[in-house]
């Protein structure tokens, strides 16, 4: 380790300082082959071959052989994360299977016990003179059986996960090392080199050997969607679906839902973040996930819903329907985490789940469109029936009623919540008593520390954005978010976006808040060209005087821990990585020909 990165995190006094070294020590604890030879690693036992490279990360290892299967290191903190919320998943699915079990032995225990307790009375009217001796201890009563002589305990359930797209195995086998309830993992690539790594990997691993077909992690060679459509008959179905591929995830989803059983665990990620989150390219964005991506400062929570309405139109099709329990945007990607079930009224109820969007393309201001609605009626018996009707719109003129500028549309996206915050936290919880076992736990804890606090309301906004449409000073988060709490609106962070606010306030209100700051900070209007939308917004008086003293509620809780809720660059030109192309395609077949 170069003298100044020890140096650096040795000043580290903070509390997370440990881990923050156990990570570092972690990933630079990679040997490397040097000219040609021979070199043992540190982290292990293991012969690197010449031409390969072991990678450690955690508790595994893996030998990398130059662009014959993809490995992006900076995507560390997804596998973390993935291998917590699987866990934490996997952990609550087993209670609650332990709680059925537990009702059912109860019911059985009671349905016993009043089978004994008739068979009793029925002899007892036979034979009174029986009754009798048994009354004064004549009888022995040991021979009557109790219902339940024997405490018996459930066996753990034990899950069974398919990873499509697996490339060199270091997720698989992250998975089968680190999740004590996993039974075992179906690891799928369909290039040649990368079943090859894999089989290499696994057996440096001490997971057995890579063709035994009983062992934890099993090898299969073929297309992704073919192996899960194989699933979806219901009696096959798997616990857990990973869809991890290099870019978009689009051409796996549909298959993905139906092979997952009910109640299962669907794990998502998108690397094709310049079509989810920019303009350039709506065709490819509307073939992939069915709507029109947004061009506004919240792109990136635009392409979670994007995708959360793929994942919820897709399960749809199926009578299944989804509860997000994590949706995260991470540096060059989103990954999210949705629980897949089956109900014919939860399937229709995902119409009031899903919206368009006027966005204006000036303040970015943004004005909803909900598709359908849903109408509560309640029976004379106590039943309550619900009635879908379609939803009245437009909500908004053709021009912004802010600014006066044009409106474009984007969606139709999910618009329910992103985050299940009992689920976060149940994360964050195990989070605290394993921070040693995930090299990036530190920013684990940020992250879903923000995203646990964040409002059920789509999009968030940053005041540098909103003070540049009105070419005002910049007020500082704290006053903005004082402000609106005064006004009695509820505010949170967003993990998406450092320096962003999410609030129950329309834009409107947010603008008022603005007017009142310039009240106090005035705009030189000789600067301001006539045609600007800055005038038209300026033209307007607010609707109430803002109140700009601190709140206490102003700093939100993840704020006063002083969490690293936000990444910092991990390493020099990191990103999505380069596509591994040797051996990525298969060969032809003479009789395909």
């Amino acid at each position: 380790m170069p003298s100044f990165q020890c140096d650096a995190l040795i000043r580290n006094s903070t509390k997370t300082s440990t881990f923050i070294l156990i990570s570092a020590l972690r990933r630079l604890s990679v040997s490397r082959c040097i000219n040609g030879r021979l070199k043992m690693s540190t982290a292990s036992n293991i012969v690197v071959p010449d031409g390969f490279t072991l990678h450690t990360e955690n508790t595994s290892h893996i030998l990398l052989e130059s662009n014959k299967a993809f490995l992006n290191p900076v995507q560390e903190f997804n596998r973390d994360t993935s291998v917590a919320c699987i866990r934490v998943w996997s952990e609550e699915l087993n209670k609650s299977k332990e709680e059925r079990w537990r009702q059912h032995q109860e019911k059985r225990a009671k349905k016993q016990k009043g089978g004994v307790a008739k068979k009793r009375k029925v002899e007892s009217e036979e034979t009174p003179a029986r009754e009798l001796l048994t009354s004064v201890g004549g009888a022995d009563d040991s021979k009557v059986e109790a219902p339940c002589s024997t405490i018996r305990t459930p066996e753990p359930y034990k899950f069974i996960l398919l990873e499509a797209l697996s490339a060199t195995g270091l997720r698989s086998i992250r998975y089968a090392k680190e999740i004590p309830l996993l039974k075992h993992v179906i690891a799928n690539d369909l290039s040649p080199s990368a079943t090859a790594a894999m089989r290499r990997n696994i057996e440096i691993n001490d997971l057995g050997s890579a063709h035994d077909a009983s062992g934890k992690v099993r090898i299969n060679e073929g297309d992704a969607c073919t192996l899960m459509y194989s699933h979806r008959e219901e009696k096959d179905r798997v616990d857990v679906v990973d869809l991890d591929p290099y870019g978009t995830a689009a051409p796996f989803i549909d298959a993905a839902v139906q092979c997952v059983k009910d109640g299962g665990l669907l794990c998502v990620t998108c690397t094709d973040l310049s079509v989810l989150a920019t303009t350039n390219y709506p065709e490819k964005c509307f073939s992939n996930y069915g709507g029109v991506p947004v061009k506004a400062e919240y792109c990136h929570e635009a392409a979670l819903r994007l995708v959360l309405h793929t994942l919820s139109t897709s399960a749809s099709r199926y009578g299944r329907y989804i509860e997000p329990l994590v949706s995260l945007s991470i540096d060059f990607y989103v990954r999210i985490f949705v629980r897949v079930k089956t109900s014919p009224l939860e399937v229709k109820k995902a119409l009031t789940k899903t919206s368009a969007y006027y966005i204006c393309s000036a303040c970015q201001s943004f004005y909803e469109q909900p598709l359908g609605r849903v109408i509560e009626k309640q029976s004379a018996a106590g039943n309550i029936n619900y009635l879908f009707k379609i939803q009245n719109g437009p909500g908004v003129a053709q021009k912004c009623p802010e600014c006066d500028s044009a409106l474009h549309m984007a969606g139709p996206m999910w618009s329910g919540p992103l985050h299940d915050s009992k689920f976060v936290s149940k994360v964050l919880d195990h989070l605290e008593a394993n921070q040693d076992k995930y090299g990036t736990a530190v920013r684990m804890k940020g992250m879903l520390t923000v995203a646990q606090e964040e409002l059920d309301v789509p999009f968030y906004f940053t005041p540098a954005r909103i003070a540049s449409s009105f070419h005002c000073i910049t007020p500082t988060l704290e006053e903005i978010a004082s402000a609106l709490l005064h006004a009695g609106h509820k505010i949170s962070r967003s993990h998406a976006c450092a320096g962003s606010l999410k609030t129950t306030a329309t834009r409107e209100d947010v603008h008022n808040v603005f007017r009142s700051w310039i009240k106090l900070k005035p705009v030189k209007m000789e600067n301001i060209s006539e045609n600007s939308p800055a005038r038209r917004l300026l033209a307007k008086e607010p609707s109430f005087e803002a109140n700009f003293k601190r709140h206490p509620d102003s700093v939100t809780p993840s704020g006063k821990m002083k969490l690293v809720r936000y990444q910092e660059n991990p390493t020099s030109h990191w990103g999505p990585g380069t596509k591994a192309v040797g051996g990525s395609k298969r060969k032809r077949a003479k009789d395909d020909i």
